[in-house]
């Protein structure tokens, strides 16, 4: 799971030619730590159809604020260079399965 910055942003999940699950998440974050294994995880096992990078928003805070990101772990999901979904918290693998469902396809 490659982390991405501001510089890259626009060519790995904009022109991305499979949908991409941007992870916003920092380092201090508890919940954030437990539930990136899951998300590598889901990676590795959809790594034909879906992208996944993260985005630490210590480092990212641009990006971080274009998202609107006030809470974290948060997930954004881009499909043709728009963003097409976006939810906040942990969760077990199954949910962020289903909310991952119409992208894995």
């Amino acid at each position: 799971m490659d982390s991405v910055t501001e510089e890259i942003f626009p060519a790995r999940v904009l022109q991305a030619k499979r949908p991409v699950l941007v992870q916003f998440w920092a380092a201090w974050c508890g919940p954030c730590t437990r539930v990136t294994p899951i998300v590598e995880q889901l990676a590795a096992e959809h790594a034909g159809v879906l992208d996944v990078v993260k985005v630490n928003v210590d480092e990212e805070p641009g990006l971080a604020d274009r998202h609107g990101i006030s809470s974290i772990p948060a997930f954004v999901v881009y499909a043709d260079g728009t963003l097409a979904k976006a939810w906040t918290g942990a969760a077990p693998k199954p949910l962020l399965e289903r909310n991952l469902g119409p992208f894995l396809r």
